[in-house]
């Protein structure tokens, strides 16, 4: 009978024995986080964006708005083994995490400003305000 298999089941299964019995395993086999998970609000004058980025240091976070979108990208540093130290298990995630929102309504990007403490960082999203436009005079 065929059988779907893991890339979690195999590597599991390569190293059944390998590893000493006080290794902790997962209660879960499940896919490495690689997006950024976000909570987003609105009222009537802006948006406020709210990013889980724990252990993520300040200068390795980088927002970018651009009319209706804002793009979220940070680097998730590999901790150093400590001389002597080695390494029995590694399940976190390193490498980059992005993610890209798209608003309904265009953002006042001078106006908006970010917040990082404790691991979330918050976005405060001015909405632009609408031009109430002009009439043109022909020639």
């Amino acid at each position: 009978m065929n059988r779907l298999v893991t890339r979690a089941a195999l590597l599991d299964e390569l190293f059944r024995g390998a590893t000493p019995a006080y290794v902790v395993k997962p209660l879960r086999t499940e896919s490495l986080p690689t997006q950024i998970r976000i909570d987003l609000t609105e009222n009537t004058h802006s948006y406020t964006l709210r990013a889980d980025l724990p252990g993520i240091a300040h200068d390795d976070i980088h927002v970018h708005v651009e009319g209706n979108t804002v793009s979220l990208r940070a680097q998730v540093r590999s901790q150093a083994l400590a001389e002597g130290e080695k390494s029995l298990r590694t399940e976190r995630h390193t490498g980059p995490l992005e993610r890209e929102v798209q608003l309904p309504q265009e953002l006042d990007d001078s106006s908006a400003r970010a917040r990082y403490d404790d691991g979330v960082l918050v976005l405060m999203l001015p909405k632009k305000v609408a031009s109430p436009g002009h009439k043109l005079t022909i020639e």
